[in-house]
């Protein structure tokens, strides 16, 4: 038996794992709000309870940094270890991965139906891929290539500087300067809390205006984010709909940047849970405009399959396929 966990800035999921004959089976599956809970450990022991059999190896995809075993989640006040979850537990095998490191070899086991091609016709080549996801923040990694297989490698290139296009996007970073006080990351673009920052942005520029129903739509709602990609989605307000085609935009862009940085001749895939949920947006055009607007390299990012995973569980995923692999190697 084996433990996999997604430790998110907004939601935990584990997953109990068990071998009938040869084929892994997930016998119990559990949600909880990550913020609801003062630690993890609090969360792995009510998800214990009542197991009368002690998994041999826990694998957790966590939204932060991993170093030498232990990671603080950068959404959330959650500090963690390998050696301090193996004491509580008593399981022997712990290992902490970073988010996008586990969501990446989950993507790797989705079959072609589970993703939708933005780049039709371009081909993947044996080599690097990227993998970008925005949710409660952007996670980016690499899975790199020796020749015979993939390995993930965790980044935190969501934190890189964010770099405007146009005008349009040089205000916006003036904005955003200002508003944090200094470095603006992509992440502050590129994730729930940045789409409604690109909504305020446009609003109090006085690029768009917002209309009252819409201000009493995101007031009144606990996700405005979502609130503003429906509205953008049903057509039915022009402020939304401008901030996310900026959004989509900026994502293109960004894709754009990690797969010249990793020579990801083998394809950018994008997970995480915000790309299914605007998939009209990054269809459009904005997305793939964006991603190949990279001058003297614009024809050699139009051949780069780029691809939206349509699972939203793949850190779930690849934390089990890590811990699968460890227990039948």
């Amino acid at each position: 038996m084996f433990i996999a966990g997604d430790l998110g800035g907004t939601k935990t999921l584990l997953g109990l794992y068990e071998k009938t004959g040869t084929v892994w089976h997930c016998q119990r599956e559990a949600c909880f709000k990550s913020a609801a809970y003062p630690s993890f450990e609090s969360i792995l022991t009510e998800f214990m309870q009542g197991m009368t059999q002690k998994p041999a190896v826990l694998c957790l995809g966590v939204a932060g940094p991993v170093v030498d075993g232990h990671s603080s989640v950068t959404n959330l006040s959650w500090n963690l270890s390998e050696h301090g979850l193996a004491a509580l537990t008593g399981i022997p095998g712990v290992k902490l991965l970073n988010d996008l490191q586990a969501m990446s070899l989950g993507l790797l086991g989705l079959p072609p139906e589970r993703f939708v091609d933005l780049n039709p016709g371009a081909c993947a080549k044996p080599g690097n891929l990227a993998v970008l996801a925005a949710g409660t923040g952007l996670g980016e990694a690499i899975l790199y290539w020796d020749g015979e297989r993939h390995h993930a490698l965790a980044t935190e290139g969501g934190h890189t500087d964010f770099a405007p296009n146009d005008p349009e996007q040089d205000d916006l970073l003036l904005y955003l300067r200002d508003r944090y006080r200094g470095h603006v990351s992509y992440e502050r673009i590129l994730s729930g809390m940045g789409l409604i920052t690109v909504y305020d942005f446009l609003r109090d520029t006085g690029r768009v205006p917002e209309s009252p129903a819409m201000r009493q739509r995101r007031l009144a709602s606990d996700d405005p984010a979502r609130e503003i990609s429906q509205a953008a989605l049903e057509n039915s307000d022009a402020l939304s709909l401008r901030a996310l085609e900026l959004f989509a935009k900026i994502y293109g862009a960004e894709a754009g940047n990690l797969a010249l940085q990793c020579f990801a001749v083998g394809g950018v895939m994008i997970g995480g849970g915000i790309a299914p949920k605007i998939l009209p947006a990054l269809t459009s055009g904005a997305f793939m405009q964006a991603f190949c607007a990279k001058g003297r390299f614009a024809d050699f990012l139009q051949t780069i399959p780029v691809r939206v995973a349509l699972e939203s569980g793949t850190v779930l995923l690849g934390a089990a396929a890590w811990a699968e692999q460890c227990l039948t190697a």
